[in-house]
Order: C-alpha cells, then structure tokens, then sequence
C-alpha cells in the first residue's frame, strides 16, 4: 500500500508538471496538414536494426513533387552497400544571382527503441497530456518537417525567395559507424550542398520545468566526438601464483588517473558569451561566477563554482570518459590484455591528436598504449556569431517569445554539422521551439515533444527561414 500510494503521488507530480503549457487553440487548416506530415514521418520507423530512412526520404520527396517541385529539384540518393541508409536533397531557387545559397539540414534516423521497454508504441503518434509521444517526436523530426512543410508552403504560395533554399535530410546521425549521408555529401556532393550557412538541430528554449519558457538559444559550435582505445597487455600465467604486473590492474590505474584529469579551461566566442550573458540573467552565487570566468579564465575559484554544473564543466573544456571495459580471457588466469574505450568530446579548435598526447601525459606510463578509434571525426570548427544570422532570430524570439532572452550556445553532445563545417559551411542551431529541463526522453524512453512547441516552433522556424531568405 505504501509502495502504491507513493507511486501515485510520483504520478500526479509528474502529470502536473507536464500540465502546466496553455492548450493549443484550434488547429488551422495549415496546421492540420502539417500535423499529418510530421505523424507520417515519425510513424515511418528509421532506427538502424529495422527501419528505413530511405523510405522516408522517398515518402517527404513525393510531397514536395505534389507541391509542385519538379524531378530536377529533388535528389534521392544512396549508395549500394547501405539501401535503407538514403537521404534526401531538395532546392528551391532564388532570384538573386549574388546572394548564396542557405541550406536546411536534418538527420531522418532515430535511436533505437523497444516496445516492451515503453509506456507506448514508441513508432505510433500520440497526443497525451499536452505533448505528443513517440521515438524521433523531438529528436528531431518535427525539424525534419518543419522543413518539408516549409518548402511545400512556399512552391504553392507562390513565395520567390532572393536567396536559394536548400534542404538534405540525411541518415546514419545517430549511429557511430551508420552511413553518414551528411558525411557522405560533404565528401562527395559538396557542390550539392554549397552554402552560405546552414540551419540544423541544436538550438531551441527551455523550460523551467512548469511550462514557463525561460531561455531560447541559437547553437554557434559544438565539440567533436572521438574515441580512443587505452589498453594493456602481459604475458599472464596461472592465476594461482599472481604477480603485481597485472594487466587489469595497470589499466585500472590509467583509468583513476584519467578520471582525476582536467582538460584546461577553454572558451570560444560563443562560449564567452554564453557564460556572460546566462549568468548576467541570474542573481545568485553561480551567475556571478559565470560572469566573472568569462571576464577571467584563470578565475579559480569561479571555475570551481560554475563547474559544480555538469553541463556547464563540460561548456568549459575537452572531456573525455570511460564508456566500455574489457579484460582477460579465463577466471583461472591471469589477464594477457585489459582495455576500455574512453569517449571524449573535444573542444572547438583542439584536434584529436593532441588530446591523444594529452591523454598519454596523464597516465605517465609507457605500458599503457593509447590508440585512435575509427571513425576519426574532422576538427570542430565554430562558426563565427555572425551578426547577419543572430540579429534575425534575436528579432525572431523577441516577437514570438517578448522577454525572453535569446543566448549562444556550444553544444558539448555532437551533430552532422561538423561535417559541413569541415567543407566551410558555418551550421547554426536554430531557435524556435523548446524542451524540459529533464530532456523530454530524447534518446531514452517515452520522448516527448510539447504540443506548443511543435506548432509554435514550426511557425517560428518558418518564418526564421523567410527573414534569412529575403523575397522579391
């Protein structure tokens, strides 16, 4: 009984938390439409093991031709060794000869997600308490048609953009050693894709966990994601005349040392900006240090209190962690090999040789072999904060959201933008829509996206995507 009646309590918390956004008015005839769109291509399973974003790139393509795109202006494209791994590219010209193009870019492929693990058919739309539910219901298939539903309003509107309108929906973003579509194109289509900037996931606002929107961000840069293999080996030999020289042990000692170990405190452009504007907009001990470590990275003791954050130590520096471990080969003999795979993100402008080295220097040991883990991801390059890109969404956000403030961010997590990047294509994280302080499920169980947040968002980014575009 007591079990129950805390269950019920965790559940009414729970509930009122997800209460609190005002209902969304009747939907308008556009609305509608673009419900079907975005119910259509999350009910289209894209994970690695059973999906398909080939069909889903093929579904959002025959759209965009009803809408009156000709075969010419839209791109299917795959490659023989990965036929469920498609993507999709699609243009809308504009009239300028002078202005560039901007692109559009979002990854269709979502984590995987078992039934049995969720409340609800995770591959099924549905509308619960203010939210929609389902695998891919934020990240981030709502942008994905945003972008479609965009382009299909603007071919039957009649809309004629100055600058020329790109879109790539790829695959393979969320799986390490999946064909990478965005990859694939900054390697071997770059002229496809060629733009003065692109617009991708990554940004957006928060919530205060209540329904109350307190932040948007435009992302501005994001670490790169790379693995190296740290491992040791030994002759072994019985386990029953053990000796010191022990291959585990040794690893586990590379590994303390490893999680003791700093990286030195970094800041970009963004992240200065970050630190000082978020923490100008609080009162308390964490803002003022915020503050105070933009004005001075050598700030001691800021640092340690604005790195008591885990998101915020991780904004701060290259980080680097143990995910996987492996040892030995019977339980009656000593180890001849230990090994573990250390993730680490690396800091915009740092490379991943020189976190190697850094990686070699805090173990000290000459035994404990440090090894790169492919795929070798290109350098993270920040985009600059451009103020012909945060000057409309700053106008943007203060329309749709007035007074809230709109801050730039640096993912410490990774996207296909890094590929884009890596060929001179600056990728912003656009504003718009917004998520919970406990990340509405993404990548985990039961995800969510607010209803609100979806349609508003959609209006927002559409709108974003007409100022960045300019008309006749």
């Amino acid at each position: 009984m007591h079990k129950r009646i805390l269950g019920a309590i965790a559940l009414a918390m729970a509930t009122a938390v997800i209460a609190q956004e005002a209902p969304m008015p009747p939907l308008r005839p556009d609305q509608v439409s673009f419900l079907a769109l975005y119910k259509e291509l999350v009910e289209t399973n894209t994970t690695l093991s059973a999906g398909s974003c080939t069909l889903a790139a093929e579904r959002m393509a025959a759209h965009l031709k009803a809408a009156g795109y000709a075969d010419t202006d839209v791109t299917l494209f795959s490659v023989p060794e990965h036929p469920k791994e498609g993507g999709l590219f699609a243009i809308l010209r504009g009239t300028s000869k002078t202005a560039k193009p901007m692109l559009l870019l979002g990854h269709l492929d979502v984590v995987e997600a078992k039934r049995e693990d969720w409340t609800r058919d995770p591959f099924t739309l549905i509308e619960e308490n203010g939210y929609f539910y389902a695998r891919g219901s934020s990240d981030m298939k709502a942008m994905d048609a945003t972008w479609v539903d965009a382009l299909m309003r603007f071919k039957q509107s009649g809309y004629r953009p100055k600058r020329t309108i790109k879109l790539a929906l790829t695959c393979g973003e969320e799986t390490t050693n999946a064909f990478d579509g965005a990859d694939w194109l900054a390697k071997n289509r770059p002229e496809l894709i060629s733009a003065a900037f692109a617009l991708n996931e990554g940004g957006g606002g928060r919530t205060d966990g209540h329904g109350k929107l307190i932040v948007e961000s435009i992302q501005v840069g994001e670490k790169a994601v790379q693995n190296y293999r740290v491992e040791t080996v030994n002759a072994g030999g019985h386990s029953s005349i053990p000796i010191r020289d022990n291959a585990i042990y040794e690893l586990a000692d590379a590994l303390v040392k490893l999680r003791n170990y700093e990286f030195p405190v970094k800041f970009s452009a963004t992240t200065r900006a970050f630190f000082a504007k978020a923490g100008a907009a609080r009162a308390d001990e964490l803002g003022h240090a915020m503050v105070a470590l933009s004005q001075n990275p050598a700030d001691a003791a800021a640092e340690a209190i604005v790195s008591k954050d885990r998101s915020y130590h991780s904004m701060l520096r290259t980080t680097c962690v143990a995910t996987l471990l492996e040892g030995g080969h019977a339980n009656n003999a000593l180890p001849q090999r230990a090994a573990a795979n250390v993730n680490c993100r690396i800091f915009p402008g740092e490379t991943v040789e020189g976190t190697q080295a850094a990686l070699e220097a805090a173990i000290g040991d000459s035994g404990v072999k440090v090894t790169l883990v492919p795929p070798i991801r290109p350098l993270a390059v920040p985009p600059p904060l451009d103020p012909k890109i945060i000057a409309p969404a700053e106008k943007l956000v203060a329309k749709y959201y007035p007074g809230v403030p709109l801050v730039p961010s640096m993912s410490t997590g990774a996207t296909d933008g890094i590929f884009l990047e890596a060929i001179g294509i600056p990728v912003y994280g656009a504003p718009g829509g917004w998520g919970d302080p406990d990340g509405n499920g993404v990548h985990g169980l039961n995800e969510r996206r607010s209803v609100r947040s979806v349609f508003v968002g959609r209006d927002f980014l559409t709108d974003l995507v007409k100022l960045y575009a300019g008309s006749d």
